[in-house]
């Protein structure tokens, strides 16, 4: 079945929930008073779940894959700040380890959607 919408895809539902996690963490104490960090790493989370939606409604496979080389990338900036705020005290071990659970779940499902339209199955 092919999605309608970009709704209607599993990773872009994915990393609008990665989104949300990243924002109720980034409201809290420490963390939002570091405007710097807490404002990176929001914009690094909408920049994936928007990247997918924008290289979808683009109407090419090309660009589409070229956008979620783009949310893949947004989404290894978002792991790589996830670091930091573990390092500085903003999030606990159990935290981290579930929101970059869910980062690798959201790289991972990326790829295999880019894998799948740059090497769509002969019919």
């Amino acid at each position: 079945m092919k999605a309608q919408r970009f709704e209607d895809l599993v990773v872009w539902q994915k990393a609008r929930e990665l989104t949300r996690c990243i924002y109720e963490v980034t409201r809290r104490s420490d963390f939002a008073r570091d405007f710097g960090l807490a404002s990176q790493i929001q914009r690094a989370a909408v920049s994936v779940m928007s990247n997918i939606a924008e290289g979808f409604e683009r109407g090419s496979y090309k660009e589409f894959l070229q956008f979620l080389v783009i949310a893949k990338a947004s989404c290894a900036e978002v792991r790589s700040q996830l670091y930091i705020a573990l390092d500085i005290g903003y999030l606990t071990q159990v935290e981290f380890d579930q929101l970059m659970d869910l980062t690798h779940q959201v790289g991972r499902m990326l790829g295999a959607l880019r894998a799948s339209i740059a090497n769509p199955d002969p019919k």
